[in-house]
């Protein structure tokens, strides 16, 4: 989701607690956060996962609760920093990821000459990684696959772009369910929460007659 759409969606909500006089006209940007989560608290229902649900999820995704999971891998960032031009930086990067996928055995020539990564003068190399060692949109995408090699798509974290290659996977063994039920329990949640909020935001606009760039206005009452 882009700065204009957040900024966007958080103007609405704004106006949404000014109407219900959670917030009053003139405040500041501390006020305006505390109204919106009371906002959100009031009219955004977010149910509980249950525990047939929590089991559910458990078996479809046994992937992803393993422990002892490991990955030798390498990367090439092509760092983000702000005010950086995201657009052009993303080209290079994709140009850079076909020829990589081309010609994997340039990967390490190619990290030396565009990664921005202290390991680019190892070829890329980040070693030995287990779960919980990257920020979790890096981790996901080398936890989750099976396949060795450069990864197809290129991998965008906080940090920016990455070409993601995978020499080697070792396999652990799977957590108890009664291990990790309130971890799955918080996923779903946020999962819920998370469509919740988009519909909320899609019937306010509607009500609103409100254009967000992004996100599609409800425009039937079953919606409402």
């Amino acid at each position: 989701m882009d700065t204009i759409t957040i900024t966007a969606i958080r103007d609405l909500l704004t106006a949404r607690a000014i109407e219900l006089r959670l917030l009053p006209q003139a405040h500041d940007e501390a006020q305006a956060e505390a109204a919106i989560e009371r906002l959100l608290e009031a009219e955004v229902a977010t149910p509980e996962p249950t525990d047939e649900e929590c089991s559910r999820y458990y078996a479809l995704h046994p992937d992803a609760f393993t422990s002892g999971d490991l990955v030798f891998a390498r990367h090439i960032l092509f760092a983000v920093t702000p005010g950086a031009p995201i657009a052009l930086i993303r080209q290079h990067a994709e140009t850079a990821l076909h020829e990589a996928r081309a010609h994997p055995e340039r990967f390490g020539e190619l990290a030396a000459q565009h990664s921005n990564c202290f390991s680019a003068q190892q070829g890329g190399s980040l070693g030995q990684l287990g779960r919980g060692e990257c920020v979790p949109e890096f981790e996901r995408p080398l936890f989750e696959g099976h396949g060795l090699g450069v990864l197809p798509q290129l991998v965008n974290t906080r940090f920016g772009f990455h070409i993601i290659a995978v020499d080697q996977r070792v396999a652990g063994a799977v957590v108890p369910y009664d291990a990790v039920k309130d971890q799955i329990a918080a996923r779903l949640y946020a999962q819920v929460q998370e469509k919740a909020l988009e519909q909320y935001v899609r019937v306010l606009a509607a009500q609103q007659s409100v254009e967000i760039p992004g996100v599609a206005a409800a425009t039937s009452p079953l919606l409402q």
